[in-house]
């Protein structure tokens, strides 16, 4: 997990090792730090950060932080210049993924049914993300309705379907090529009618830039309204993921992000731009198959293990 980003940073720090004694680094007495002869070190950091798919913007962030640490700053006798740097690093990586959201405050306030709608494109694990988070929120006393919104594909409605099956949970589904806006409908007079705490919605994931299917998301957003909007994102898609988190945005609006096949992610990068570049909280984070392989989101969970 992370390999790629993990080695990334152990070669900052290798590099930074150096600022003490390369006058590349500094000048005058005192080992004073300048931003011109910075700049091949940030250059270095940046072209390093980019190959593990981290965002432009977080990059500038990164420098930024680091300019202002480093640049005027006088090497103090036996200074180690690659635990500093390595420290900014992390503060500044901690400050990119923090947010405030809670879910699981979020779901002990919300109104009942509380409704929870996924979106995101196909091969991302966005079904069984849902049939997870059904778990759970059964684990924590919660009664769950899962609907098929996803009429685009049969296969979508039977996987839901199966899962259903496995969890105890009841779908709501309609005939392939239906209109998704009703099958949330039923969803949640069901859950209001049979008083379920909460109905998860799947949808269709065709590419982001579908019209149709934006058209779609729309119209199950004002049928439905829920309460919470959750991107599905690949991790191993990169930048990818980002792009694709943009476009929902702009067109449905999204309230929160959980990424999939973060235990196969070599390079991190997007783990730890897309709560930046979106300004959307990652709530949770996909690291296997199975029903309880995701864990909620924690920045110092995340820096420990690319600093690790």
């Amino acid at each position: 997990m992370f390999r790629a980003l993990r080695e990334k940073l152990k070669g900052i720090r290798k590099k930074a090792e150096t600022l003490e004694s390369e006058e590349a680094f500094t000048t005058g007495i005192g080992k004073k730090i300048t931003e011109e002869r910075l700049e091949d070190f940030l250059w270095e950091i940046e072209i390093a950060l980019m190959e593990s798919d981290v965002a432009v913007e977080v990059i500038e962030k990164i420098k930024n932080d680091l300019k202002n640490v480093l640049v005027g700053k006088k090497l103090k006798i036996k200074a180690d210049p690659g635990a500093i740097v390595e420290n900014t690093l992390k503060k500044s990586i901690k400050d990119v993924l923090s947010n405030d959201f809670d879910f699981d405050k979020f779901v002990e306030n919300a109104p009942r049914p509380t409704v929870l709608m996924f979106v995101g494109v196909n091969g991302t694990g966005k079904t069984t993300v849902i049939a997870k988070m059904a778990k759970y929120l059964m684990e924590r006393g919660h009664t769950v309705v899962l609907a098929a919104a996803d009429t685009f594909r049969a296969g979508a409605i039977e996987q839901l379907e199966e899962h259903g099956k496995k969890l105890g949970v009841r779908v709501i589904r309609h005939q392939s090529g239906g209109d998704p806006a009703a099958v949330c409908y039923d969803a949640i007079e069901h859950a209001k009618a049979r008083k379920k705490d909460f109905v998860l919605i799947d949808t269709a994931g065709r590419m982001q830039t579908n019209r149709n299917l934006m058209d779609e998301m729309k119209k199950i957003k004002r049928v439905a309204k829920p309460q919470l909007i959750i991107f599905v994102g690949d991790a191993l898609a990169g930048n990818d993921a980002i792009e694709q988190a943009r476009q929902f945005d702009e067109s449905v609006g999204i309230d929160a992000v959980i990424l999939t096949k973060i235990d196969a992610d070599a390079k991190g990068g997007a783990a730890l731009s897309i709560a930046y570049e979106i300004k959307k909280p990652v709530i949770f984070l996909g690291t296997g198959q199975e029903y309880d392989d995701i864990i909620k989101f924690d920045a110092n969970w995340f820096v420990d293990r690319i600093f690790g």
